[in-house]
């Protein structure tokens, strides 16, 4: 008999406390969490003009291909894949989708835009557009 007294009086307590909570006006209650800002984008550099002869100048497809096993190929592979970056795929991009990665990243890829110039950036899409280019 103890036990259920006991039990009867924890359980209304419980529910006084609850019923208690409930009658307080909102002003009382715990804020609800603000929403998250946006995060403000980072402004991306559009591409320059990418000249379809300059991209076939062979000249500057070897820069890129130095470029690319330098610094690009520890994470896209030897031959783009396998790496822990995504398997590339150049017969569906075109040069400025190319450049705008290289030059402003995306992602995990982080932007080479401090460490290239613009015409280093424009021979690694010279080099990734390039026939001698294989994933």
């Amino acid at each position: 008999m103890n036990d259920r007294l006991t039990s009867l009086g924890l359980a209304l307590r419980v529910a006084f406390v609850a019923s208690a909570l409930i009658a307080l006006p909102a002003s009382a209650q715990a804020p609800a969490p603000a929403p998250a800002a946006a995060e403000p984008q980072e402004k991306r550099d559009p591409p320059p003009p990418l000249p379809a002869g300059a991209l076939k100048d062979q000249k500057l497809i070897s820069a890129g291909e130095a470029l690319w096993k330098e610094n690009c190929a520890h994470c896209h592979g030897s031959k783009a894949y396998p790496g822990k970056a995504p398997k590339l795929q150049p017969h569906k991009y075109k040069p400025e989708f190319v450049w705008d990665r290289v030059h402003n990243g995306f992602k995990d890829m982080p932007a080479w835009k401090e460490l290239y110039s613009p015409e280093q950036v424009i021979s690694l899409v010279a080099w990734v557009m390039s026939e001698d280019f294989w994933p």
